[in-house]
């Protein structure tokens, strides 16, 4: 069971170019949470998502991957070690990690570590992803640092996916971390 509470849509800003009574309302993935609003250890799931013929095509067209495992069928069929054409591993990056992003407005990325692809993905397989808060650290006068994993799954639990996701996060009261910051 998880112990943390859900947030997503709970804490959001407030903007002053809208009706007041629109602007009250939580908008939906769009959350301004600080450095002390990230709890260490908090999991959370994400919804699950296919990956079609089209989404791979799409992306590969976008960033000009035109390497043979996956876009040539009949190279994959006939000459690959798989058998079938693969889906980008930067794609499964990128949409693995969109499927447990947040637009938190005090969030910025700061990089990823260890990123590493274990199982290849194919055309049809169903992906989702597991976050985890690893660990926060004091880094600067106005932002900490957080480390969250993600492990991207294929279809009924396969791990296909593992990376650390860096990012800076402003602190609600600067104050409170004064002498405690690395830079």
């Amino acid at each position: 069971m998880n112990e943390f509470a859900p947030t997503v849509g709970v804490s959001t800003t407030r903007p002053s170019d809208m009706p007041d009574d629109h602007a009250a309302l939580p908008v939906w993935n769009a959350e301004n949470w600080f450095y002390e609003d990230w709890p260490v250890g908090q999991r959370i799931r994400s919804l699950r998502r296919t990956i079609s013929e089209s989404d791979s095509h799409l992306f590969n067209t976008l960033v000009v991957d035109i390497h043979p495992y996956v876009q040539d069928q009949m190279f994959a069929e006939r000459e690959g070690i798989f058998g079938r054409r693969l889906v980008a591993g930067a794609f499964v990056f990128s949409a693995g990690l969109g499927l447990v992003a947040t637009n938190c407005v005090n969030a910025f990325s700061y990089g990823y570590d260890k990123l590493r692809f274990i199982k290849p993905v194919f055309l049809g397989d169903t992906i989702y992803t597991i976050r985890t808060n690893m660990d926060k650290t004091p880094r600067y006068k106005e932002l900490g640092l957080i480390r969250a994993s993600y492990q991207v799954f294929k279809n009924e639990g396969e791990p296909v996916l593992y990376c650390e996701h860096l990012q800076t996060v402003k602190y609600r009261n600067p104050a409170d971390f004064a002498g405690k910051t690395e830079k």
